[in-house]
Formats: structure tokens, sequence, C-alpha cells
């Protein structure tokens, strides 16, 4: 399976909640770049643990990571999107502040501003000998492997990627399984035979959601249409809300009554698509789904269901593991049989889907865990 995608690399940029503007100086003067030497990685290092809050500093008050030695120290990296994605990245935000609330923890994190200031922040925790480092996303991969080798008494987690260093767990979803049951969904939605997929960054883990959710759709209506469209090839596509918004709204022209987004930030364009397009009779005439985490209530009644991962909870069990000292390197499948993906219903949607949809994607999902339906796994095109 194909994980790896490297982004190319720019000028960096952090984002730390607790000294923002700290590091903001840091980062104007170039500390956080991407660097060619060891002198200037140690002064990247030092810069974003100065911003973490992980070293002690004179004259500041609280408890730094390093100082409270009783709890674990947990250290997150974001993909460029951030906590704040409504997505992705806010479901493993999610799980990590649920984690700090349940279990004897310090959590620290990271929301990179571009690709080059992820493996100084990784480094500046594992420097301060952090109990768990996680990378989010599938970009973070290569870093990962990188930084891993370099502290093997470190246990690091990816999120959508695979390693296969000893101290790395690789924790990945069959994001074509869930997609399979929301394209049954939208079949059985569509009035006018036509739908759309609005993909993020044009990469294998994406083409999984997008084939998934045809061959769900086409096996309720054999003869459906599925437009497909992807917001760029680089890492600004996920950060692009209104190409995404521009894509759908070409969609909706082309015949298009719901749409699938798998694009992060960019997706939130396709919201703003269908909602433009209003209702009748009490009802939206379009209709977009979801992805990662339950995004049913960003526009009410315009959302027809989420295609979820439960990244919060992974991410929840990959500390508690680490806390009870269990924890498993390796490969980490979650799929329908472990429900690791899924559909979202609730009170934003409920009245949006019949019962008899539903019936007919809970048995799908019940062929899929037995394995009676094969859903094609498009990680590798």
């Amino acid at each position: 399976m194909k994980y790896q995608e490297y982004f190319s690399r720019k000028d960096a940029k952090i984002k730390s909640e607790a000294q923002r503007n700290r590091l903001s100086l840091c980062l104007r003067f170039g500390l956080c770049g991407f660097v060619q030497n060891k002198f200037s990685l140690k002064l990247a290092l030092i810069a974003v643990v100065l911003a973490l809050g992980i070293l002690p500093l004179s004259g500041c008050g609280g408890t730094s990571a390093a100082e409270d030695k009783s709890k674990i120290k947990v250290g997150i990296v974001f993909d460029i999107g951030g906590k704040d994605d409504r997505s992705f990245n806010a479901a493993a935000w999610q799980g990590v502040q649920r984690a700090a609330k349940d279990l004897p923890i310090v959590l620290r994190d990271i929301e990179p501003g571009t690709p080059n200031a992820i493996e100084p922040a990784m480094r500046a925790f594992a420097e301060r000998n952090f109990d768990l480092i996680i990378g989010v996303g599938f970009a973070q991969q290569p870093i990962i492997d990188q930084v891993a080798a370099d502290y093997p008494h470190i246990q690091f987690a990816i999120i959508d990627g695979v390693s296969k260093l000893p101290n790395v767990a690789s924790l990945v979803f069959k994001e074509h399984e869930g997609s399979y049951l929301v394209g049954i969904l939208a079949a059985k939605a569509s009035r006018t035979g036509t739908i759309g997929f609005l993909g993020g960054m044009d990469i294998g883990l994406i083409h999984r959601f997008a084939k998934g959710y045809e061959e769900g759709a086409k096996s309720v209506n054999p003869n459906i249409r599925v437009i497909e469209n992807y917001v760029g090839v680089t890492d600004g596509a996920w950060n692009n809300p209104g190409k995404g918004k521009e894509l759908s709204l070409a969609q909706i022209g082309k015949g298009a009554d719901v749409i699938f987004t798998a694009a992060g930030n960019s997706g939130l364009g396709a919201f703003d698509a269908v909602e433009q397009q209003g209702k009748q009779n009490g009802r939206a005439t379009h209709f977009v789904i979801g992805v990662d985490s339950n995004q049913n209530m960003v526009k009410p009644g315009f959302v027809l269901t989420s295609m979820v991962k439960r990244v919060d909870n992974v991410v929840y069990d990959i500390v508690t593991d680490v806390v009870n000292h269990r924890f498993s390197p390796g490969l980490h499948v979650f799929g329908l049989d472990k429900d690791g993906v899924g559909y979202a219903m609730d009170n934003y949607n409920q009245d949006l889907i019949p019962t008899e949809a539903i019936q007919e994607a809970e048995a799908a999902k019940k062929k899929i865990i037995d394995g009676e339906i094969k859903v094609t796994d498009a990680m590798g095109s």
C-alpha cells in the first residue's frame, strides 16, 4: 500500500496555543525553517521547545512537561489543516483531549503551518523524552521514520501511515468500507441519478474514499453517474474552501444533487455550495456528505450524513496503551468490523434518511464484515 506521499518543503510556520506570539518571532527569523545542518536544526529545536513550554523558563509559572515526571508525556503534531478543521485533525484532537481528562498525562500539541515545520516539532518532543509522539496524517510517515529511527527508546504513532520501525504504531483505516455505505445512502437520496465526489489532494488515500463511494452507489443504481473532482495535487489542496465550492457548484451544474467530500478544510466549500441551492417544501434540494468527524451539524438540514473515521477513539486507545505499559508497535487496521469507520446518524439528519435506506446500508455493512461484499481498496491507484 502506498501510504507515503511527501509534501514539498517551504518556509515554516508553527502555531502553538501556549506561546504563539513568542514563536512567531522565532519564525520571523527563520529558526524553524527547513534546515540543512545540525547547528541550524538545534536552533529550530530550541525555538519549538520554548514555544511548547517544555523547557523550564525563568520567571514563568506553571509546571512544564519536563518538570512533571509523575505523568506520561504525550506530544501530538497535527497536519497542516490544524486541529480546528472540523474533520480529520479535529477528531484526533478530541481523542487526546479526552485522554488528558481521563488519564495521568501531560499533553502538548503543535499545529504546523507548512510541512517543513513538522520535523523540528517532532524532534523537540523527542529531545525532551516524551513517552508518546503522535503524527497526524499520511504525509508525516517519512518524517516519523526519520525521527523514530534516531530515538528508538521513544514510542511513536502515525495515523493514516505505515512504518516498519519497531517503535512505531501504524494506525490505518478501511475508508473504502465506510465510503461504500455512504454511497448507498447517496444513491438512495439522489433524485437526478447523478452524485458528486470532491477529493482534496489527488492521491491514493483519497482514491480509496472515491472508489468505495462509487461502488456503494452503484450497488443501488448501476446506472448512477458519479462526478469526481480533486482540489489539487499539493498540500494546499486541503485548505482551499473557495476552490472546493467552485468545484461543487460545477458538479451541481452537471446534475449532482449529493456530494461526498473528502477534502479537509476545502470540503467546507461543498457545504456552502449545497446550502446555496436552498430548500423546497422544507427539504434541501441538494445534500453534502461530511467526512472523518461527524459534520452533520455544520449545515443542519443540508448534510445527509458523515462518513466517520473514529480517529478520536483510536488516538485515545493508543494513549491508554502507553499509560498502561502495553504499547504495541506495528500495523493496526480499523474497518467496519472494529467500528473504525461508519456513518453518522443523529438528530440533525434522522429526518433526512428513510428507514429503508438505513436498513439497506446496515445489511451491506454486515455483508462486508462477513466477507460477502468485497469493497475495492484503491489505495494504490
